[in-house]
């Protein structure tokens, strides 16, 4: 299986001008560790992680390096954390060497550059093109899903696609959702709303011709999660 077997294609980003504040609210409300920086031409320019957040002055969690290390470090180097911990928007405090694969990257390769890089997620690439992103639940959902056909046929990755129209079109957040199709059987993950929401994903992947079997294991996001999401 490859990147686009078990990519999750509608991708929570920030312009280059979203406030911390917001970028944080984002982050709790997603439940997700990270959102890519997208410019008003959709080219990926950054991203911005919670680890990026970590070391603020507004919680005063920045940290303060002893006088000797102050003494001795570059100024641009000062300058940088400055900005770091100080800045107020996205493009100040995001990663500008965004780690990515492309669609035809294998899991493999996928589970090699996380472990590589110490991330939890990577974007997937079409040229300066954001088409998906790939996090480690993804990964292991591909792996759960592929079971003993690590190889996914092109009308597998042609029911995810229609799958995921088809959820769209009548009308379903799939902010949360990733869905994996190997074998003609489609797997749901993800988090929802509702009960209801999560039913209508179900019979939305059903319809679609091809599909021999749906597996929903997507779960409703508790309270404290969809109040969070209200209140952006």
């Amino acid at each position: 299986m490859q990147a686009k077997d078990i990519m999750t294609v509608t991708v929570a980003t920030v312009t280059p001008t979203a406030e911390v504040p917001e970028i944080a609210r984002r982050l709790i409300a997603q439940n997700i560790s990270a959102l890519p920086v997208v410019d008003a031409q959709g080219h990926v320019v950054g991203i911005v992680s919670e680890g990026d957040l970590m070391r603020r002055s507004e919680n005063e969690t920045e940290r303060q390096p002893s006088w000797w290390i102050r003494a001795f470090a570059e100024p641009e180097t000062r300058a940088r954390d400055y900005i770091k911990t100080h800045g107020l928007c996205a493009q100040d405090i995001m990663s500008r060497e965004v780690i990515s694969v492309s669609e035809d990257t294998s899991l493999s390769d996928i589970a090699k550059t996380l472990e590589k890089n110490h991330i939890k997620r990577v974007t997937v690439m079409q040229g300066r093109k954001l088409v998906g992103i790939v996090s480690r639940a993804d990964l292991l959902r591909g792996l759960v899903a592929a079971g003993a056909t690590p190889v996914a046929s092109e009308s597998d990755r042609e029911l995810k696609s229609a799958i995921e129209t088809s959820a769209l079109q009548a009308g379903l957040n799939t902010d949360h959702i990733s869905v994996v199709v190997a074998n003609g059987v489609a797997t749901l993950w993800g988090m929802v709303g509702s009960q209801t929401e999560c039913r209508a994903l179900g019979v939305a992947a059903k319809q679609v011709a091809g599909v021999d079997k749906v597996e929903n294991n997507i779960n409703v996001m508790p309270a404290l999660v969809r109040a969070g999401m209200g209140a952006q």
